[in-house]
């Protein structure tokens, strides 16, 4: 039988077992930097007491840029009245769809770039209005320009008046109601966008 030969690199007078700290007597300098503090819960969880999941909870980001959700606002309507005076040129008719699509867009973009202004809801539902009221006149010139020898250019900005008097003239309960409709679906597009 042979006896057991320590490793080497061990102290000599370090335990059979290979624990190096066996020896030490209770109290002694272990080189432990935490060795005499108390633990701050009695579970020994470092993070008990705060929020489950994350240890630090994450900032919202910071948006409230009235200037740039005035300007995509401003942005959008005029992008959504000329698309919605394109389908109403292409189908001779007002689509109730359409200016609900105009007042969201516009409320969207300005409520997604300029944040939670409450002044942006209100602009983004009277910019909603002059875009569905611009996107009638340019559907009812590109109408008229299928049967005049004027383009839609000429009808829309030389002729502005006759084509605002043809628009009075067709205009029923449905188009003010397509305003109201367009109105509130920027207001709440802007509103939610913002959130």
């Amino acid at each position: 039988m042979s006896q057991p030969v320590p490793p080497p690199n061990q102290p000599h007078d370090a335990q059979p077992g290979g624990n190096p700290f066996a020896g030490q007597q209770p109290g002694a300098p272990t080189g432990n930097p935490f060795a005499g503090q108390q633990p701050g819960d009695p579970s020994g969880n470092p993070f008990a007491g705060q929020q489950p999941g994350m240890p630090f909870a994450p900032s919202a980001p910071a948006r409230n840029n009235l200037g740039l959700g005035l300007a995509a606002g401003f942005v959008a309507a005029v992008v959504a009245a000329a698309i919605y005076g394109a389908i109403i040129g292409a189908t001779k008719h007002e689509i109730g769809y359409a200016a609900v699509g105009v007042g969201f867009i516009v409320g969207f973009a300005a409520g997604k770039v300029g944040g939670r202004n409450p002044v942006l809801p209100v602009v983004s539902a009277v910019l909603s209005l002059v875009a569905v009221y611009f996107g009638q006149l340019l559907g009812e010139a590109m109408i008229a320009a299928k049967e005049l020898p004027v383009t839609v250019s000429e009808l829309f900005f030389d002729h502005f008046s006759l084509l605002n008097e043809a628009w009075k003239a067709e205009s029923d309960f449905i188009s003010y109601l397509f305003f109201a409709v367009a109105a509130v679906a920027a207001f709440s597009g802007a509103k939610k966008a913002g959130e």
